[in-house]
């Protein structure tokens, strides 16, 4: 049976807002509902950012309602102006829709496309904007969208308002479309509610409104908060950058740090947003992470739960064994040559032909400058080989020594890890 979606994705710290929350609650309570997404294909992959909205209709599915994934096939070739100081680069045809297709395999592992009446459904808006003469959309469309309900918005008054940064006809434009795309749908589809982050409140407020003076139907929005750090900032950025679902672009590991690294007053809330579990299950591992901070297993537990959907169990698991190999949990010695591998593409790496001198290693690796620190370190101790602390400067690398796959492994200090690659 259905179930009230706002209401339990509100329990979960969703919704920032909601057009209609007590009516829309009651039809969703006794009917199936269909709901989408639209995502802009300005890049060819989505991020940690963008799993909100797609968490948001992979609960959709499992509470009973349709699940609409909408790519901006039409849209993305204006752009949404949405929070912009300035126009966005336009992009050809083949770029979007190379964008497209790259957004819809990743929208993939989200969604079931084949579970009966609530199969998700994949739709690109290109279908059917591309279709539409400039006199009939003014027609059937501009004419329901007042001048003052578009400059009143308040990133496209503060564009106007300063010379430098004005805002196009083009960027004006994409409101009316973006209702459009709600109005076809409710039409074509049966699609009555729109999710998005908050950014996206008016662009939902004029499909609303396009629907109820053009089709004379009943629409409803939701809106999604915006998901900020302990630390104040957005999250879903590395040092590195946003942390991306293509693993051409955010390696699996560095997927899988991520949520490692995440700050302990944040996780709790991470769980609610980013997992199925249920609401006493997060507060279950919220308390057991308190009891025992240092082991960090709610990380862990979201780590492997988000790289497994991404990624696929198999890279799950080997990221998982080569992340416990570098925190100490797991022995090098017992890593397979494919771990190994992994851990060469993600942490520095040099080569050395063995037998070697230690110190020789040391510096190959890049762990210290000259002979001189590397010596200096082993007699700190703060040196280990293949995790064994070593204390003679003289020590050789040997065949020994050497691990599955030709390498071996070097610990400068706490955490600097590195792998040399042995030429025998």
């Amino acid at each position: 049976m259905p179930q009230n979606f706002y209401e339990i994705m509100s329990r979960r710290g969703f919704v920032e807002w909601c057009s209609g929350p007590e009516e829309l609650g009651r039809k969703m309570e006794r009917e199936m509902v269909t709901g989408y997404v639209g995502f802009d294909p300005s890049a060819d992959s989505l991020h940690v950012g963008n799993m909100v909205p797609i968490m948001g209709l992979a609960w959709l599915q499992r509470l009973g309602h349709r699940p609409v994934a909408l790519a901006g096939g039409g849209t993305g070739l204006i752009g949404d102006p949405s929070g912009k100081t300035k126009e966005r680069r336009l992009l050809s045809e083949e770029q979007v829709r190379h964008n497209v297709d790259c957004i819809k395999g990743q929208l993939a592992k989200f969604l079931d496309f084949d579970c009966g009446a609530n199969s998700a459904i994949m739709a690109n808006n290109y279908d059917w904007l591309s279709g539409i003469g400039f006199i009939e959309f003014l027609r059937d469309t501009g004419k329901y969208f007042p001048v003052s309900f578009l400059i009143n918005r308040e990133y496209v008054r503060s564009r106007i308002e300063d010379p430098d940064k004005s805002i196009t006809y083009t960027e004006l434009s994409y409101i009316l479309l973006q209702a459009y795309d709600f109005d076809h749908m409710y039409r074509t589809m049966d699609c009555s509610l729109q999710l998005g982050g908050n950014d996206q409140q008016v662009n939902i407020i004029g499909g609303i409104d396009l629907i109820r003076k053009r089709s004379a139907g009943q629409a409803y929005g939701i809106t999604f908060s915006l998901l900020l750090s302990a630390s104040g900032e957005k999250f879903g950025k590395s040092e590195e950058g946003a942390v991306y679902l293509d693993p051409e672009k955010t390696s699996p590991y560095k997927f899988y740090q991520f949520w490692i690294n995440t700050d302990d007053r944040d996780i709790e809330n991470l769980h609610r947003i980013y997992s199925f579990a249920s609401l006493d299950e997060v507060a279950s591992i919220a308390s057991d992470h308190a009891a025992h901070p240092e082991r960090r297993e709610a990380q862990k537990r979201l780590a492997l739960e988000m790289t497994e959907r991404v990624h696929g169990a198999d890279t799950a698991r080997r990221v998982r064994e080569a992340s416990a190999i570098l925190f100490g949990e797991t022995d090098v010695r017992s890593a397979s040559a494919e771990i190994l591998d992994m851990l060469a593409s993600e942490i520095p790496t040099g080569d050395i032909a063995t037998p070697a001198p230690l110190v020789d290693g040391l510096v190959a690796s890049g762990g210290v400058s000259s002979k001189g620190e590397a010596k200096r370190k082993i007699k700190e101790g703060g040196i280990y080989l293949n995790g064994e602390r070593q204390l003679d400067e003289s020590r050789q690398i040997t065949s020994g020594d050497i691990l599955p796959g030709g390498y071996v492994q070097i610990r400068v200090g706490k955490k600097d890890f590195r792998l040399l690659r042995c030429n025998r």
